[in-house]
Formats: C-alpha cells, sequence, structure tokens
C-alpha cells in the first residue's frame, strides 16, 4: 500500500543509487511525479541529469546539464537516443505505456535495462496503467506513487488563496476539516475543488467543507468498487442495540492527535453478525454519523475482472484509496457472499480475500473497517479471528424495550407522534420481528390509513398488518435458530445486552461439537 509521500523520495533515490535500470512509477499525477523526480535529483545528486520526453515535444532537459540536443518524437529513436545522454542520467519517458507493447519496443527496453547496469543511467517510466508487460515487470521496479498529504494539500490551499488574493475566513479547526476533506484527491482535483469554492463564496470558509466533500463523492464514482454515502443515520435513528452505542461512544475520540499522544491505537474494525433486517447495514452507517468521518462502502462483486490479475489490482487500487482518505469507515456489505469460494475462478476470490485480509492484520492507516454478515457458516475461521477485528458484535432479534424504541424511531420518521401510540401493545405484540419488520408494518399502517381518506394512523391498524406479516422467526425458524445459539455459546458479544460469563462446561459442549470424529 502506499505510504506517504516523503516514502516515494526516499525509495527512488535508493533505487538510483543502487543502479536500479528501469522504473516505473504508477499514477495519473504526471506532473506532479516529475516534479519530485527533478527535486530528488537536485537534492541528491546535482550533478546527476534528468530529461523528460513525450511523443509530442520530444526530449527536454529538466535538471543537470545541458548538453543534450537530440529531439526524436519516435518511440524506439527515443530510446536509441537515450543511448547518448550522460552516464549519470534519469531519463523520464511519459505515456509509454501506449508503446510498450510493441515487440521492437519491448526487447529495446529489455536491452537497455540489461546494458545501463554498467553505468549509472535509469530509465523512468511514469504510467496511469497497472497493467505493465510480463516481460518488462521482471525487468523494473514498480513503485506506486501515492496522492499528496495534508501537507501538500495545505500549501497548494495557501498558494492558490495568495495568487487569487482571496481571504479564507477558516477557523484552525475547520482548515483541518477541510483538507481531510480533500484527502483522497488529486493535487489537481484538490485545486479545482478549492477554486470552484473561491469562485462560488467569494471566499472558503467553515461551511465550505461540505462542498468539497460533494466533490470528493463525484471523483469517488469513478471507482467501481467503492461508494461514497452521506451521513444520513444518527444514533437516534437507530433503536436498541446499547451495548454496541457504548462501545463505538467510547471510540469516538480515538482518531484525533490527543488518543495518539495518549499512545492508543486506532480502532481496526468490527464484525456485525446476527439475523437479516436487524440493522447491521444500518449501524455502519451510524458510526459514521457519530464518529463525523467519511463512509465509503466497498463493492466486493466489482472488484473482480476477467482479466488475469485484474481483479487483484482493483482490489489494490480501492483499498490504497481508501487508506489515501483515512480516516473513514470502511464497509464490506455482507461479506460471506462476496467471498464465496468457488472453483471455476481458479482461484481468484481465494487470492482477492487474503490479500483482503493480510491488509486488515497490517494496515496502519485509520480505516475503520466495518463488515456484516448474515450466514455465519459461510465465514471462514480466519477473518474473525482478533487482529483483524476490535470486537465481533452478534445482532439478535430485539427485546421488547428495543422494539418499543425502534416503533417510535420509525413514527417519528414518519410524522407520527409515537406518545399518541400505545407502544407497550405494540411491543408486546410484535415480538419475534426484527426493526426491518416493524418499519415495513408502520408503513403498510399508513398505506392503509392514507387510503381511508388520508386520516391519522392508529395503534390498531399497525397491530392489524403486523398480524398479516410472516416475521423472518417464522418462516426461517431454524436458520434464526441455530443463529441465536451461536450467540449462546459465547462466541461474539451481544449488541444489546452486557456480557454475561460462559460457563467451561457450556465452552466444553461447543468445543466437543466442532471436534473431529475420530475412529
Amino acid at each position: 500500500m502506499p505510504k506517504q509521500e516523503p516514502d516515494f523520495a526516499r525509495r527512488l533515490n535508493i533505487s538510483l543509487r543502487a543502479r536500479v535500470t528501469l522504473i516505473v512509477v504508477i499514477t495519473p499525477e504526471e506532473e506532479r511525479v516529475v516534479s519530485r523526480i527533478r527535486e530528488v535529483c537536485e537534492t541528491w545528486d546535482p550533478h546527476r541529469q534528468c530529461i523528460a520526453w513525450d511523443s509530442v515535444d520530444g526530449f527536454a532537459v529538466i535538471a543537470g546539464s545541458r548538453n543534450f540536443l537530440a529531439q526524436s518524437r519516435d518511440p524506439l529513436a527515443a530510446l536509441e537516443d537515450v543511448g547518448k545522454t550522460d552516464e549519470n542520467a534519469v531519463i523520464i519517458l511519459k505515456d509509454f505505456h501506449e508503446y510498450w507493447n510493441t515487440p521492437q519496443v519491448k526487447r529495446r527496453i529489455r536491452n537497455f535495462s540489461q546494458q545501463f547496469r554498467y553505468n549509472r543511467r535509469t530509465i523512468v517510466i511514469v504510467t496511469p496503467s497497472h497493467r505493465v508487460p510480463d516481460e518488462i515487470r521482471d525487468e523494473a521496479v514498480t513503485i506506486h506513487f501515492p496522492p499528496p498529504g495534508a501537507a501538500e494539500l495545505s500549501a497548494d490551499l495557501d498558494t492558490l488563496l495568495s495568487t487569487s488574493g482571496i481571504t479564507s475566513t477558516l477557523s484552525q479547526g475547520g482548515r483541518e476539516k477541510l483538507i481531510q476533506a480533500a484527502l483522497g484527491m488529486t493535487i489537481n482535483q484538490a485545486r479545482r475543488a478549492f477554486s470552484k469554492v473561491i469562485v462560488t463564496s467569494g471566499t472558503i470558509g467553515d461551511t465550505d467543507i461540505d462542498a468539497i466533500i460533494a466533490d470528493k463523492k463525484d471523483i469517488l464514482s469513478s471507482s467501481d468498487a467503492l461508494e461514497f454515502y452521506s451521513y444520513t443515520e444518527t444514533p437516534e435513528n437507530v433503536g436498541g442495540l446499547l451495548v454496541l452505542k457504548d462501545w463505538l461512544r467510547l471510540r469516538e475520540r480515538a482518531f484525533t492527535q490527543d488518543a495518539r499522544d495518549y499512545g492508543l491505537p486506532a480502532p481496526k474494525g468490527i464484525a456485525l453478525i446476527g439475523i437479516p433486517g436487524t440493522g447491521k447495514s444500518l449501524t455502519a452507517k451510524m458510526i459514521a454519523d457519530l464518529w463525523h468521518l467519511p463512509l465509503l462502502r466497498l463493492d466486493v462483486g466489482a472488484l473482480f475482472g476477467s482479466l488475469v490479475g485484474e481483479s487483484e489490482e482493483r482490489t489494490r487500487r480501492a483499498l490504497a484509496l481508501a487508506e489515501a482518505i483515512s480516516p473513514c469507515i470502511l464497509w464490506v456489505d455482507e461479506i460471506e457472499k462476496a467471498f464465496a469460494f468457488g472453483s471455476g475462478d481458479a482461484g481468484t476470490s481465494q487470492r482477492v480475500f487474503a490479500h483482503l485480509l493480510t491488509w486488515m492484520q497490517d494496515k496502519t492507516a485509520p480505516c475503520f473497517v466495518v463488515a456484516t454478515a448474515n450466514n455465519i457458516a459461510a465465514l471462514p475461521p480466519e477473518l474473525l479471528r482478533k487482529g483483524r477485528f476490535d470486537e465481533i458484535f452478534f445482532l439478535d432479534l430485539p427485546t421488547f424495550e428495543e422494539r418499543r424504541e425502534i416503533f417510535s424511531v420509525h413514527l417519528r420518521k414518519r410524522r407520527c407522534i409515537p406518545a399518541e401510540f400505545d407502544l407497550d401493545l405494540l411491543g408486546k405484540e410484535s415480538e419475534g420481528y426484527v426493526g426491518a419488520e416493524i418499519e415495513q408494518t408502520v408503513i403498510d399502517a399508513m398505506y392503509r390509513a392514507f387510503n381511508e381518506n388520508m386520516r391519522s394512523v392508529t395503534t390498531d391498524d399497525i397491530i392489524l398488518c403486523m398480524r398479516t406479516q410472516v416475521p423472518l422467526s417464522v418462516s426461517q425458524r431454524e436458520t434464526v435458530a441455530a443463529l441465536r445459539a451461536w450467540l449462546a455459546e459465547g462466541r461474539a458479544q451481544s449488541a444489546s445486552r452486557p456480557p454475561v460469563t460462559v460457563p467451561p462446561e457450556g465452552r466444553a459442549i461447543a468445543l466437543e461439537a466442532f471436534a473431529p470424529r475420530l475412529p
């Protein structure tokens, strides 16, 4: 995964000093990376010549000795002219992914990479393409150039304000949030977003943070695998789950500088497992609102491509983008379906799954993973072990008190006054119903009242609609019972009830049930 940008300068300098002859830098930010390469040459070795080439302008010396006059615009001829450069030279080739699938070009690059081992010439290919030909990949060092960090975005904002003559009205906290909102953008995308705000408002202030977030949402829409969610659900909109809410509130300041100074690591994530309709997806949205962090939904189905290596590359790019935007919430919905291993994909799903597991274990960026699942049996044990998640919560059938609260939430959402309803009776009659089913009974009752001259909905309407429903706890009795038995064995923490101690005999029974049957 890409680290902070100073790592790029360090890695490039080490590669140049080690006489690496071919480097492929993958980035859409050509102007920015060429500037960094020039800075490395000028800082670490002022005598090193740095030359850039493209198919329109040919060669241009951007650092060091100016005694290079070749102007070839044909890629093969340009590679021939590379041999005329100083022995201590860095040659930057732009847009070369357009030519490197030609057999002659591939052969010439390989010849040069082998010949240059005995001098200090290095070819650097700057490309947005992640598909490096196999023949070149073996010869090259590949470096992924990261998006700009907070310091660079802040400096670019200062430059923009000074050149435009605009005075910022940002508070210190507002500026931090504005820069955080721009993380994950390229420098040009961030500059355009800042400029649009300045042109629209005549200044830039704390109220413009949402405009930057909206621009980033549009940019993320170009990523097939990541979907940006706006804050939509507050803790008050989620009924029950008091234990889970308390756990989250304890970590509300986990991503602040104060927490880092105290020595606390950023939380890794949680797994939400349980009965369908109990609010797992709703909880992911609630966490983003509670912690005031961007919410990204990882569409694992969109990670898979038809070309060899494409799925792994899409996975790497999606996780790298999530790290660039961090701190953030990364929501992986119904993870058991996303990584259902099949025998017909040549092991692609297993490799993608392994890549995600490794990232979850080793990531240092503050990306809080929220994984939801309904089918416990489909989850591999290595996913749920400690180190990848801070806690595993089970969302059970709501209790009487939770059902009352859920009714109140959905009545308020639909402009009804909860005090006008018999919530005790509704809570009693809805035993065995999950939150999604309770919401639907309220909606059905409102349709009934609406079609009777738009009269006010009543408790009787809701109870009547409830009795026409068959809840999941009845239609899927065996599945629900198996899920609740999993919780009873002490394998997860209840999201609603305080933890209880599982007696040793209970754990022994659970282990015996899963022990191998010996002959």
